[in-house]
């Protein structure tokens, strides 16, 4: 797309599911923030736990995004 076009019909309605789900997604971390009722709070190991495993997947994922690059540009694909 250009600069200077006028976005698409499709690119809006993308935009706009993209949008509601972004909504959405804040709209539970709302209302699931607090502990459910008879739950009971997540520990400090718990938050550390999770913490290390979102860690562990990104790295994960950038690594393997760094090796398909890698491997593309040295032709090895």
């Amino acid at each position: 797309m250009r600069p200077t076009q006028k976005p698409g019909a499709g690119t809006i309605i993308v935009l706009v599911a993209m949008l509601g789900l972004l909504v959405l997604a804040f709209v539970f971390l709302y209302l699931g923030w607090g502990a459910p009722e008879g739950g009971s709070r997540m520990s400090t190991g718990g938050y550390i736990a999770m913490a290390l495993g979102t860690l562990v997947t990104m790295a994960l994922g950038a690594g393997l995004m760094f090796l398909m690059f890698y491997s593309n540009r040295h032709g090895r694909d």
